[in-house]
Order: structure tokens, then sequence, then C-alpha cells
């Protein structure tokens, strides 16, 4: 039996009775958390939601809880899902999900429900995106999360890709950098943060799925980051430079959200006039050695299965492993047709 419930601040929607919808609050957040964390243990036997992770994420500029997120509540005020709606600048074309369900609470119509919110939320962009662009819905979802690929596919979305998370276990010292010529390394300085953010924005124009932002945006988001969170390292934030250009980039943090003992590579780019002179291999080891020095024994970091620039290449080549237990996948939906703006292939 449902109930339709009707909050002046959401949508109406039908949930099984005793259950609420609203908006999340940052009050919200520890048992948030702690409902998130539940689904991993579920699905991967680990916790992978650190609570300052997401907190920062709460807090990220243009993120407004009362218009972008929902969760729903049992009578006694427990939260048992969530979902989120990320819509933050121009131009609007491609409108990120994601959203969890206790495990408890599975197959009862929760998800289903906030997933027609999610949609709805989303279609709002579309009148905000240029008029002859494809608006599109993605969701990424854990691979081995059968019920929400299923949820999914069932409200019209298709899979269309692949995330990977690839491993290195660092059994010894890991091989010396080989730069190439003219190439030195440094960490990053304070005045290095705009050049940095552009040196990320420039290869990842080639990378599936890219959508330009504007770059006052990124760089506001950025800041964020980097005065808030509290795995943000300068001295792993490593720039393999050419004279005063940052020919390449890797930003490391000291250690992923679900395992304290993994050294997380969060973005390796090398920019296209220094692509294939070994530039991307180096700052691997270059980053695998400092992890290494630090006492960590494995390092990680997450990339497109097909990735247009040979990335899944080179982390294999430099010895690393795809893990199955977090492979996503990722799924779309159309809500207007028209131009697809976004990378869909490397172009000259």
């Amino acid at each position: 039996m449902s109930a339709i419930l009707i909050d002046k601040s959401v949508s109406v929607f039908s949930l099984p009775s005793g259950f609420t919808v609203r908006p999340a609050r940052m009050e919200d957040l520890e048992q948030a958390v702690a409902m998130f964390n539940a689904t991993s243990r579920s699905l991967i036997g680990v916790e992978k939601y650190p609570l300052d992770v997401i907190r920062l994420e709460w807090q990220e500029p243009g993120f407004d809880q009362e218009t972008d997120a929902r969760v729903i509540t049992t009578g006694d005020g427990k939260i048992v899902a969530y979902a989120e709606v990320w819509d933050v600048s121009d131009p609007h074309v491609n409108i990120y999900c994601w959203g969890r369900v206790h495990p408890d609470f599975t197959s009862i119509g929760l998800g289903s429900a906030l997933l027609a919110w999610q949609e709805e939320r989303a279609r709002k962009a579309i009148d905000k995106a240029p008029p002859e662009a494809r608006v599109l819905m993605t969701c990424a979802v854990p691979t081995i999360d059968k019920l929400s690929q299923k949820l999914l596919q069932d409200a019209g979305f298709v899979l269309i890709r692949h995330g990977l998370r690839m491993v290195i276990e660092l059994n010894g010292q890991p091989p010396q950098a080989m730069w190439p010529e003219g190439i030195s390394i440094r960490t990053l300085q304070p005045g290095d943060e705009r050049a940095m953010i552009q040196a990320i924005r420039d290869p990842f124009q080639d990378h599936w799925g890219y959508v330009e932002h504007p770059f006052e945006v990124e760089y506001e988001q950025w800041q964020h980051y980097m005065h808030n969170s509290p795995d943000f390292d300068p001295q792993l934030c490593f720039l393999a430079m050419d004279g005063d250009e940052i020919a390449g980039i890797s930003i490391c943090e000291p250690k992923s959200h679900d395992d304290e003992e993994m050294g997380w590579v969060g973005i390796l780019g090398v920019r296209r006039p220094w692509r294939r002179m070994g530039l991307g291999l180096a700052l691997l080891h270059h980053s695998f050695g400092e992890f290494y020095q630090r006492g960590k024994r494995k390092v990680g970091l997450g990339v497109d299965a097909k990735s247009l620039t040979g990335a899944t290449r080179l982390y294999t080549r430099s010895g690393m492993q795809p893990d199955p237990k977090h492979e996503y996948s990722i799924f779309e939906k159309e809500l207007r047709t028209g131009v697809d703006i976004r990378t869909q292939v490397v172009r000259d």
C-alpha cells in the first residue's frame, strides 16, 4: 500500500506507507554517511564514504541541498535512502545523478521514487542548455550492484561505458622515473593554482564525455577542495615542467577513501604537445616512488575502461591491474535530442 506525500518543498511522489521524502540538510550528514557505508559494506565489504569527503561535497560551491538533494526517512526519522543531482554550471548538457538505498530497504520502491525525482530535477536543466544541444542524464553504479542496474534500465537508461579502479602492489622500490629531455619535476607552489587547473583542463578535453565548463567555476571548486580537504597535500601535486610551462601533471592524495594503506592518484594528464614522449609513465613512476617513500605498498586510481587517450594501456604497462570489486557501470538517458557537444573521439 502506498501513500501520496505532499510537501511544499518537494514534488509529489508515491512511496510505501510510513516513509517521507524531503530535502537533505547538513544535520543529516552523519546519518546519511552511515547509510552510504551500510550499502558499501553490503556490496564490497568495506566502508568507502568518509564523513569529511561527503561534507566537502555537500558544501561545494553551486550545490544546493534544498534543490539538489533528497532523503527518504522512516516514521521515526531514520534516513534510509538518498539522491542528489549535479547541475552546477553551463552548459547544462550532462546532468549527473547519484543515490543510495539502505540494503534493508531495497525493492520496495524507494529507489524508483528518488530516480523519478532526479529525472524531474534534471529536466529543469534543459532550458538552460544551448538550444541545439543534446541533453543527457548520467548515473554511475557499481557493476556488482545488479538491483541498481535493473532500476536504471527499467527507467529507460542505457549502459554506455565502464569505469575501472586499477591498483598496483609495490613489492619493492618502483622504477626510477625517466624524464624526457628538457623536463623537470617539482611540486605545487603558491601561485601555481590557475596554471595547474588549466593543465588539468587541457588533457581532459580528450577524455570521453568531457564538457568544458567556465574556468572560474572550476577555479572556485578547486579552491574549495584545496582549502578544505584534509586529503589535499601540495607535496603530492607533481608538475612536470618544460621551462615555465606545465607539460604534465599528477595530483595525488595520501590515501584512498576506503583503504588508508593505499595511495591514490586522483588526476594524471599530459598536455598534447608533450604526448608520446614517455611523460605519462614517468609521472606515474614518480608518484609510485613518492608513495613508496611514505610507506605505502599499494597505489590505485580510477580510469575509463575504454580511455580515448590509451590511459588503460599505460596503467597496465606500469604494472597496475583492475580491481573487479570496484568497477562501475555508467548509464545515460537522453532528455532532449540534439547535437552531442561532449568529447566522443580524440581530434587532432
